[in-house]
């Protein structure tokens, strides 16, 4: 019990002043439930001792109004602190992961769902927000209150006192016995928890494909093994906990009923006043609540300590930058010196020495799987290298920060993804600071102002997530705006123009090369126009350079090269053929 609430106080971090402030309210509070337990006395008192009615009607009647007056002030201030600590410990906890998750290699998001990420973040952090406080609260208050409660019914009476302590000892040991046997359980709650969200998730993301297969109904086994393994687990949680919590509530009953007998025959045998005697039977019925609500808190305990554990999984995910300084190179001269890289064992690059001067630009072309992308992602370190080195401005990339890093470089996806937020913010993603008027250029010279002025509510309008409510090549040009007003010294295209409409694409394409001017650009290029023109074009086979040089040099050679810019000419100058209609065959 004692680790799994120091987990708690760990995890508050900051918050555990809040929660500190809480349980000191909270004895303070216990202090004044005394005050109720007196009232209650003399009342007792003087409903039996005719003598003293008065006095004892006005003592009980003061004590009573400061025993409220008092819970509710300190009830209300504990509640606050302890509200407080639970949603900034997680709002800080889901900050610090948010934060770490832009640090890490992409193969992290390989190798964990999506959804056991979300899990973590909504369901598991949830269940740290709105219970752990609050049981770390109730079992130190509800002690506390034992305690003081304890100590007040020992000085009343040490005999029934007695029976206070053995009760109470009796009880902390089936909490302690249940909260052992929770420990096999939680953590396979937690998981069913997690795995849930995965499985909803992934269903809703792929209900496009669901419907268009028709397998509505059919394809959501995996969400349906998900609720079945949670309710499960939850259910287990259940069936172990009733037991325990029956025989913790026979114990009190019992120790109760042994309190009620004692005090009656401590009064026939005339060791013990009437007043006594009632109060003590009065007691039974009180002294058990505070430890009770303790121990529910314990039943439960386990369960937090296993979402802690789960949440603070997330503090071990590898940062690529933990070591790295804020770099501005002298150049931006891109070197792969022996870069070899694989997805687990399936080996992307194999050796790859290339160089990309200072301002040139670089087209990189190759069947698809060939490693094209990866090398791209490989520079901009969304991934680390297996083997090598990778170098700009004559510095290996692992030595900046990943924020140094990014400010040398935009790139623009071929897959676009746009986030749940205004066009102008969109477009303002890489730089937070520009000015409506630098948004508006760029999006001039991105092609996108004229189609933005046309939403109903132009830059203010607010994008479905990921870009839904927008065309592919809409999204695209909201992309290269993006890219444009960064600004970035190193731009990287991942065939930029894909989504183009033909009457945009050589407007877009003007301005890029204007834009791109004095740059070092990579582009990952399957048109002439962007190949041709490049200072350097790379072809990629099954991981390796297996041809470089200008389009003047590689065009007289045999390989890949030839073959794509033959089928890239075939493919512009192909028409469709005229079939002579029926008229025609009779004229003929």
């Amino acid at each position: 019990m004692i680790q799994a609430l120091r987990k708690i106080w760990q995890f508050a971090g900051e918050e555990s002043r809040q929660i500190n402030g809480s349980v000191i309210l909270g004895f303070f509070f216990a202090v004044f439930h005394m005050f109720q337990v007196g009232a209650i006395y003399y009342v007792v008192v003087a409903l039996t001792e005719k003598d003293e009615t008065m006095q004892a009607a006005w003592t009980a009647f003061i004590l009573l109004v400061i025993s409220i007056i008092g819970r509710a002030v300190m009830n209300y201030f504990a509640q606050l602190k302890q509200t407080h600590a639970g949603y900034f410990m997680v709002a800080n906890k889901r900050i610090y992961i948010g934060n770490k998750l832009k640090t890490v290699p992409m193969g992290y998001f390989n190798e964990k769902s999506l959804g056991e990420i979300t899990g973590v973040t909504t369901t598991v952090l949830d269940d740290v927000e709105n219970t752990a406080p609050m049981v770390l609260v109730n079992i130190l208050s509800g002690f506390i209150n034992a305690v003081v409660f304890t100590l007040m019914v020992i000085i009343f009476d040490w005999r029934i006192g007695l029976l206070v302590v053995a009760g109470t000892v009796i009880y902390l040991f089936i909490t302690s016995v249940m909260e052992k046997k929770s420990a096999l359980l939680a953590p396979k709650r937690q998981e069913s928890e997690a795995k849930l969200v995965g499985a909803v998730l992934e269903q809703i993301q792929g209900m496009s494909v669901i419907k268009s297969f028709n397998l509505t109904g059919k394809g959501d086994k995996r969400v349906r093994d998900a609720l079945e393994y949670n309710r499960k687990s939850n259910l287990d949680i259940e069936r172990l906990f009733t037991p325990y919590t029956i025989a913790q509530e026979m114990a009190l009953h019992l120790f109760s009923v042994v309190m009620m007998f004692a005090a009656v025959t401590f009064y026939m045998n005339d060791t013990m006043s009437l007043a006594n005697a009632l109060m003590g039977v009065i007691i039974s019925f009180m002294v058990f609540a505070q430890i009770e609500s303790a121990g529910s808190g314990m039943a439960i305990l386990r369960v937090v300590g296993s979402s802690i554990e789960h949440a603070n999984q997330m503090d071990r995910i590898p940062q690529i930058d933990s070591n790295g300084k804020d770099i501005v190179p002298p150049n931006h001269d891109i070197a792969l010196e022996h870069v070899s890289f694989s997805y687990g064992k399936k080996q992307i690059l194999q050796d790859v020495s290339i160089k990309m001067p200072d301002k040139t630009t670089t087209a990189i072309i190759g069947p698809s799987g060939s490693g094209k992308t990866t090398l791209c992602n490989l520079i901009a370190r969304f991934w680390d290298v297996n083997s090598g080195a990778i170098k700009i401005g004559g510095v290996n990339i692992k030595e900046y920060t990943l924020e140094s890093l990014m400010n040398q470089i935009s790139m623009v996806f071929q897959n676009v993804y746009l986030f749940a937020d205004t066009v102008e913010n969109n477009i303002k993603f890489g730089r937070p600071n520009a000015t409506h008027e630098e948004v508006v250029a760029a999006a001039k010279k991105a092609c996108c102002h004229e189609f933005i002025e046309s939403l109903p509510n132009g830059y203010d309008t607010m994008i479905g997530e990921g870009g839904s409510s927008l065309s592919g090549g809409e999204k695209q040009r909201i992309s290269i705006a993006r890219a444009m007003l960064k600004d970035a010294p190193i731009v990287i295209f991942d065939e930029a123009t894909a989504n183009v409409d033909p009457e945009n694409e050589d407007r877009l394409q003007k301005a890029m090369e204007e834009l791109t001017r004095n740059k070092t650009i990579i582009m990952i290029a399957h048109r002439l126009k962007t190949v041709r023109n490049a200072d350097q074009i790379l072809v990629v086979n099954n991981g390796n350079i297996v041809q470089q040089g200008k389009h003047s040099e590689l065009i007289k050679q045999k390989g890949i090269y030839t073959d794509f810019i033959l089928g890239r000419e075939e493919a512009i100058g192909w028409k469709l053929k005229s079939v002579p209609s029926a008229n025609d065959k009779k004229t003929s």
